[in-house]
């Protein structure tokens, strides 16, 4: 058996897709021949905990755990003990207030590009010496956070072992990175890091069609595209509803993803529909911003809420299962149209209409089109969020509320490792 060492900073029992993309990778790869090897932090910064994703993790697979060094202790020291180094909740209204906006300049200009970076150097050291004594045919990094990408860098190039870097998100692109605050020589260090990355690698992986073509015309190295996914045996066993119009996002629910247009739409429903107000639920699964909170007090929704706060992932996946309207509402930003959030594949599966808010000619959009699962809609388009609310719930009456969504079985976790195990044979046989 061929083996592969995956360096990530996400492992279980953190929760998140970035974890859940490549435990699931780790499940399936045996059974295409490749042993993976992990190599991750022993006492990483965790903003949630599922332990349910252990299950998934294969005998054949190796853990290698060391200590990281991160410089939260002197940060918080600095900034104040409850203060956040989330580039997402920093950028994303955490950096408004004087402090706020101190702790974004540090966060992006002293640290390049993570806070992780620390954890290169000792990295590269303990690697090499492994990889000596345990050989492995191909090396993974996968980012954010970026840094892990400057260790398969340096790997790569002191011992010649083919190496995929794997950008879940886009490095210099993301939509994050042009309110990171960066001095002239700090963002000029990100896209030198960012290129030499794309042409020292073996090959590029990205999870979006559009970052697929943005990196092709980024380098000459060899641009592939493998999507998140849905694990087909989350999705067994029969799910009933509770017999509520059950409108329900699971994930993390930002501030500046709020979908004003929608919360406006079940207003005006539920005070000329008693019957509508009386079946209405809003189920929030996971971590919700105070924003959307205060934004449905204000029109009238709070009664509405059944808030289950942060739930393993199999308890979101049966959330999705049991839910009458999926709402996936992106980021307002121009720069999230390249975006697949990683639940839309499992929102998909779960086959219940899917309602998102973004760009109508965004990634989410081309895939929701492709599947048949839903529809998607601007911020601002509140005539065809309504209609599709006004559909939903007569057909939920009706007893006919049934998902369409077709062809989604290509982005099973199993056809996808399929795919990356191609990948890997082509690189390790170059």
């Amino acid at each position: 058996m061929k083996r592969v060492l995956v360096i990530t900073y996400y492992w279980p029992p953190t929760g998140g897709s970035g974890v859940q993309r490549w435990v699931k990778f780790a499940k399936y790869l045996p059974s295409e021949g490749w042993q993976p090897v992990i190599y991750t932090p022993s006492n990483p910064e965790r903003q949630s905990v599922d332990e349910t994703l252990l299950a998934d993790i294969p005998p054949e697979a190796e853990i290698i755990t060391r200590k990281i060094t991160e410089p939260y202790g002197l940060y918080r020291r600095l900034m104040g003990k409850g203060s956040t180094t989330d580039m997402k909740t920093l950028t994303s209204g955490g950096g408004k207030s004087i402090k706020g906006r101190l702790s974004l300049w540090l966060r992006s200009n002293l640290f390049i590009p993570d806070p992780r970076v620390w954890w290169v150097n000792p990295s590269v050291r303990f690697l090499k010496k492994y990889l000596k004594e345990h050989p492995v045919d191909v090396i993974i990094t996968t980012g954010p956070p970026q840094s892990m990408h400057l260790i398969g860098l340096r790997l790569h190039k002191e011992t010649g072992i083919p190496w995929i870097s794997d950008f879940r998100d886009p490095w210099t692109r993301m939509y994050w990175f042009k309110k990171m605050g960066l001095s002239a020589r700090s963002e000029r260090l990100h896209y030198q890091m960012e290129k030499e990355v794309l042409d020292s690698s073996s090959a590029v992986l990205t999870v979006t069609p559009m970052v697929r073509d943005l990196y092709k015309g980024l380098t000459s190295t060899r641009v592939e595209m493998i999507t998140n996914g849905y694990d087909e045996e989350d999705f067994e066993g029969p799910v009933e509803g509770d017999g509520h119009f059950n409108i329900t996002h699971t994930g993390i629910f930002p501030g500046d993803g709020n979908p004003e247009v929608l919360w406006d739409v079940l207003q005006r429903k539920a005070a000329s529909d008693p019957e509508f107000a009386e079946a209405l639920r809003i189920r929030l699964v996971g971590k919700t911003d105070a924003g959307i909170y205060s934004s449905l007090g204000s029109h009238g929704l709070s009664s509405k809420i059944i808030d289950l706060g942060y739930q393993p992932h199999n308890v979101a996946v049966r959330e999705q299962r049991a839910a009458s309207v999926l709402i996936l509402p992106l980021r307002d930003d121009p720069d999230y149209r390249m975006i697949l959030p990683g639940k839309l594949f499992e929102y998909v599966a779960s086959c219940r209409p899917i309602l998102g808010i973004g760009q109508e000619d965004g990634a989410m959009a081309e895939l929701v089109k492709e599947t048949g699962a839903g529809t998607v809609c601007n911020w601002d388009n509140r005539e065809a969020v309504s209609a599709f609310i006004d559909g939903c719930w007569e057909k939920f009456k009706a007893g006919t509320l049934d998902g369409t969504a077709r062809g989604y079985e290509r982005y099973s976790r199993r056809n996808l490792t399929k795919v990356l195990a191609d990948l890997l044979n082509a690189v390790a046989d170059k």
